[in-house]
Order: structure tokens, then C-alpha cells, then sequence
């Protein structure tokens, strides 16, 4: 295949700073941008490329993409993914995949049933740091592994829509994260303050226990996000705001990193692992292959973050259950 060509649906602020500059960075073409706002369509067309559309099945029919990538928020996500799988379309959405874990696992059956990508934006699986950490923590056994702490905290979210609920909009990523690093979340306990901090407990199935201190009391501007991973026998490994690591092993520092220059706005596209996934969905399409961060993987994340939710409102311990897909 050549430059695969790309559509995308959704031209608003955050895809024309993080999404439409990779296409051709990630080797594709883009050809297609498809949005209700023509003025934004004709913006992004203008500066990236392609054909303006308002009407995504026009689009569809008449560019034939080979990948199509949705910016237009949850709802959207869950219900236009399944159109576009259905016509053998790779597809990849921005988080959340959906709006319930009810919802991405009808994305993902989706996907089990056509055989066709579908894959979420989950930087943080792609951040250079995290996979430093994932290749470290797969070097031990599993059940090894002791514990994780994550702090990881914003500006003030008004918690008055799906969009602007600080545990969905924001948080999701650092759901995602604690269970793409340490497995499969069992039990749930959280306590919150009034939706804006939670004190999130959990106990993974390989028996090991996290904290995850979520709060918008903070700021956008100036990144608080802290990983500690603690493996038996005097290992561990700190991860600071995506960027610095140090790995302890036996009670010795072996590696560390500190890059010259990072803030939160943006890299390389590799410490925020925003260019790195866009990079391999375009692979992916090539290859005619799956990603770490496929609706699979997210539809559990989803569950995650209702269990963790569930547990704030009720005040209860939360078994965390999977359906198979």
C-alpha cells in the first residue's frame, strides 16, 4: 500500500493541534475532513489538506479511505465507529471510545464480528515512558508485581456534561493506564469530594494493590502526574510527568532519564505518545493488524472507570467484571 489515505471526522480545537499535523508525519495522506461546522472543515482543509464534507457517509462513499479517524466526542464515537467498520474500515476515535462500557463493548463486538480495527486514543500507552515501564514490568513475573501509585491532577472541570466530567474527560487516561501496566483490575473501593478529587483503591487479579489520587484542584499549565511502581525484591520505578524515570533494581538505581525540555502543551509527539499512536494506526492499516490500544482494551478501561464511579456514589466495595468479546 502507498501513503494509506486518511479521513477525519471532527475538525475543533484539540484534533487540529494533536491529530490532522501527524497524518503526513505518520506517513498518510490525508483526504477527507468532515465536520457540521463548514468553516472549521474548510480551516483544516485549507491548512492539511483534502476534500470538505458535511455529511460522513457522502464522505465515505466518495473518497474510499483506507482509515478514518473520529474527533466529535463519545456518543459520536460509539455510533458512527460501528458505520464505518461495517464498510471494512479501519477506524480510530479519541477517548473516551463511548459513553458507558455498555457501549464500547457493542463497538467492540462490532470490531470482534467485521475483523476490523478500531482503536482508541489512549496516548499514554505510547508515551515513551510507559513503555519504558511496561518492558520493564513484563521483564519480572506477574505476580511480582506489589503495587502502583498514580497521582495525576488538573484545572477545575464544572462536571456538568460527559465532556466536561473530570473522571471521563480527564482521568480516563490514567484509568486506562494503571491496568495496561500492572493487568486486570478485580476490586474497587473510592472515596470522593464532591466529583472533583477521588482516593481510588485497587487489587489487580495477579494480587497486587494500587492508589490512584485523582483531583481539579490543580492546573493545566503545570502537569502534576507521579507513577510509582513497586516490584518484590527491592525494584521499583518513578515516572515523572511522562518524561523522567528513575529504575531502582535491588536497591540500586540502574537507569534514569531526564530530558533537556518537556511541558504539557506539547513534544515530539513521543513523551505525550500523541504522534507515536496516530504512527502505528497508520501501521496498523498497512499491516492489517491490531494495537495495544484497541476497543478491546478500551471497553475495559470503561468498565474500570464505572466501577470507580460506582463506588464514589454508593460508598460500596466494587467487583470489576468483564464480559468476553
Amino acid at each position: 500500500m502507498s501513503d494509506p489515505r486518511i479521513c477525519i471526522v471532527g475538525a475543533g480545537s484539540l484534533s487540529t493541534k494533536r491529530i490532522y499535523p501527524g497524518i503526513g508525519a505518520s506517513g498518510a495522506q490525508l483526504v477527507g475532513v468532515c465536520d457540521l461546522d463548514q468553516e472549521k472543515a474548510k480551516r483544516n482543509a485549507r491548512r492539511f489538506g483534502g476534500d470538505v464534507y458535511s455529511d460522513m457517509e457522502l464522505m465515505l462513499e466518495s473518497v474510499h479511505p483506507d482509515g478514518v479517524i473520529l474527533c466529535i466526542g463519545p456518543d459520536a464515537h460509539a455510533t458512527l465507529a460501528p458505520v464505518i467498520m461495517r464498510r471494512g474500515i479501519p477506524v480510530y476515535t479519541e477517548k473516551p471510545p463511548a459513553p458507558s462500557a455498555a457501549a464500547a463493548y457493542e463497538v467492540a463486538r462490532v470490531s470482534a464480528e467485521t475483523g476490523v480495527l478500531c482503536a482508541t486514543g489512549f496516548k499514554k500507552r505510547y508515551a515513551t515512558a510507559y513503555v519504558r515501564a511496561k518492558e520493564w514490568l513484563d521483564s519480572f513475573p506477574s505476580e511480582d508485581l506489589c503495587s502502583v501509585g498514580m497521582d495525576y491532577c488538573s484545572a477545575r472541570y464544572s462536571n456538568e456534561t460527559p465532556r466536561s466530567e473530570f473522571l471521563l474527560d480527564f482521568c480516563i487516561h490514567i484509568i486506562d493506564l494503571v491496568q495496561y501496566l500492572f493487568g486486570d483490575v478485580v476490586q474497587v473501593f473510592t472515596f470522593t469530594q464532591d466529583h472533583h478529587a477521588y482516593a481510588v483503591s485497587l487489587r489487580f487479579q495477579n494480587g497486587a494493590v494500587g492508589t490512584l489520587n485523582l483531583n481539579d484542584a490543580r492546573s493545566f499549565q503545570i502537569p502534576t502526574e507521579e507513577v510509582e511502581l513497586s516490584v518484590r525484591g527491592g525494584h521499583f520505578m518513578t515516572v515523572h510527568n511522562s518524561s523522567s524515570w528513575r529504575i531502582s533494581e535491588h536497591s540500586r538505581a540502574i537507569e534514569w532519564r531526564e530530558p533537556p525540555t518537556f511541558t504539557s502543551a506539547g513534544d515530539s509527539g513521543h513523551d505525550t505518545g500523541h504522534l507515536a499512536e496516530l504512527q502505528d494506526f497508520i501501521s496498523a492499516i498497512v499491516e492489517n493488524r491490531s494495537m495495544r490500544s484497541d476497543i478491546r482494551e478500551s471497553y475495559k478501561t470503561m468498565v474500570l472507570y464505572e466501577a470507580i464511579k460506582t463506588s464514589a456514589d454508593s460508598g460500596s466495595l466494587q467487583d470489576v467484571f468483564f464480559e468476553p468479546i
